[in-house]
């Protein structure tokens, strides 16, 4: 099962993110064309998660997704614009449920459980599949088109932990420091590495390893050992 599938039914309250946000220049014009393009994009997703991109072809796509060549290249020029997609697809789904925990978090116990249910996660999968985005920079950073893409989604996604620290110094009563950005880029490396090392070696206690010294790090840059939370007026 999809990697984010399984991080949502491991956190309450956070509602999956099903839909991809695309520009409006590309949108279909009619529902059929959207659920077409849609059931195409699902398709490829699917089997470049399973296969790799280079080993997705456009006649594997068509046959999955049940749509004509004419139908697809309708909507896609080639099979690059295919794979943008795809990034697309994935980035907007991991970003849009972390996105949904993390701008919750407000204490360094929250960051923690994230952190656990991480874990757990790749624990029940068997250490395998990593993460979809990762997965995806280690095929495709080398070609600038998607290797932008991909660096566009992982900014954002340092920038949720980013929020989530700064919020966490205004509840401890601490005055903001820099560095939250590099902070929240050095969270981000400890994640995918942990990922990585866990998928290679089928055991979690690499990405433990990593996010545990990373989230220390953070509290002792942060000043959040042994705070309370400050009290609202």
């Amino acid at each position: 099962m999809d990697y984010l599938v399984h991080l949502l039914a491991s956190l309450d309250g956070v509602k999956y993110a099903e839909e991809m946000t695309t520009d409006p220049t590309t949108l279909p014009k009619t529902a059929r064309g959207a659920a077409t393009r849609a059931r195409i994009v699902d398709a490829a997703t699917e089997l470049v998660r399973a296969h790799g991109a280079a080993n997705t072809t456009i006649d594997a796509v068509i046959e999955a997704s049940q749509v004509s060549k004419s139908q697809l290249y309708h909507f896609f020029a080639d099979k690059d614009d295919l794979v943008l997609a795809v990034i697309q697809r994935q980035a907007e789904c991991v970003l849009g449920t972390h996105e949904e925990l993390l701008r919750k978090l407000n204490l360094l116990s929250g960051i923690r459980r994230w952190r656990d249910a991480v874990v757990e996660l790749t624990r029940k999968t068997n250490c395998a599949g990593g993460c979809p985005l990762g997965s995806l920079a280690a095929e495709l950073s080398e070609t600038p088109h998607t290797r932008t893409a991909l660096a566009d989604g992982f900014t954002r996604w340092a920038s949720y932990f980013e929020a989530a620290f700064a919020r966490m110094q205004v509840r401890a009563g601490v005055k903001p420091s820099a560095g939250l950005q590099e902070l929240s880029g050095a969270m981000l490396a400890a994640l995918q590495g942990g990922l990585l090392l866990a998928q290679t070696m089928r055991s979690t206690r690499p990405l433990e390893l990593a996010l545990d010294m990373a989230i220390d790090h953070a509290a002792a840059r942060l000043q959040l050992w042994h705070r309370k939370p400050a009290r609202q007026s």
